[in-house]
C-alpha cells in the first residue's frame, strides 16, 4: 500500500520529523494540530483561538486534498486542562454541525509550546 505525504502552506509546517498528514489506502491521517497561525508561525493566545485555529488547520489540510470536514470519522482532542472542555466542545460543535465524528478527549500533563489544545483527525477519502 502506498503512503502519500501531505503538506500545505495553509497549515503550520511540521516542526519535527513527521508529516502534516499522510494518505494511505482510503484514509487520511492528520497529525496533531496546535492552534498555530500558519501565516506567522505563532501560537494563538486563548483557548477559544487555539481550538478555532487547530480545527481550521485540519480543515485546510483536508481541503488541500479536495476533502471537507465531513470526511472526518475520528478525532482525538488533547487538553492541557480538562476545565477547558466546555469551551473546546462549543467551538468544536460549530465546526461539526452536520457531521459528528467519533471523538476521544484526553487531559495531558503538557503540550508542545505550552499549548492548551491539540487535535488530530482521521478522515476517509470516499466521503
Amino acid at each position: 500500500m502506498d503512503i502519500k505525504r501531505i503538506q500545505t502552506e495553509k497549515a503550520p509546517l511540521a516542526a519535527g520529523p513527521y508529516s502534516q498528514a499522510v494518505e494511505s489506502g482510503n484514509f487520511i491521517f492528520i497529525s496533531g494540530s496546535l492552534g498555530i497561525d500558519p501565516e506567522n508561525g505563532e501560537l494563538k493566545d486563548t483557548m477559544e483561538e487555539q481550538v478555532k485555529q487547530s480545527l481550521t488547520n485540519i480543515k485546510n489540510i483536508l481541503e488541500s486534498q479536495g476533502r471537507k470536514l465531513k470526511s472526518i470519522v475520528k478525532t482525538t482532542v488533547f487538553l492541557a486542562d480538562m476545565n477547558d472542555f466546555k469551551i473546546m466542545n462549543k467551538i468544536y460543535a460549530d465546526f461539526f454541525k452536520d457531521t459528528k465524528p467519533a471523538r476521544s478527549t484526553i487531559e495531558v500533563s503538557g503540550l508542545p509550546l505550552n499549548a492548551k489544545v491539540e487535535i488530530e483527525a482521521i478522515a476517509v477519502k470516499s466521503l
